[in-house]
């Protein structure tokens, strides 16, 4: 079982907010999941990104793996750091 951290959708219409979600690679983007270890709304200017840092590098350690999204959250917050 692969275990990812990827974003859900939840929302309205044209004004999206997502959920960032640790879950199995093999469920729907808006299905089951493990756990939520932050949010992201793309449409407000100031702390668009609010994410618990502890989980997320435990999940980190633990190996799950970001979507590319995820991962540019991620450097975003401090979790990890940027590739070249």
């Amino acid at each position: 079982m692969a275990v990812v951290m990827r974003m859900t959708r939840t929302g309205a219409k044209k004004a999206p907010s997502y959920r960032v979600v640790v879950a199995d690679q093999r469920r729907a983007r808006d299905g089951k999941f493990i756990e939520i270890i932050g949010t992201y709304e793309p449409l407000k200017a100031e702390n668009q990104v609010n994410l618990d840092t502890e989980k997320a590098k435990a999940w980190l350690k633990n190996g799950a793996i970001p979507s590319d999204t995820v991962r540019d959250l991620l450097v975003k917050c401090g979790v990890l750091e940027k590739k070249n």
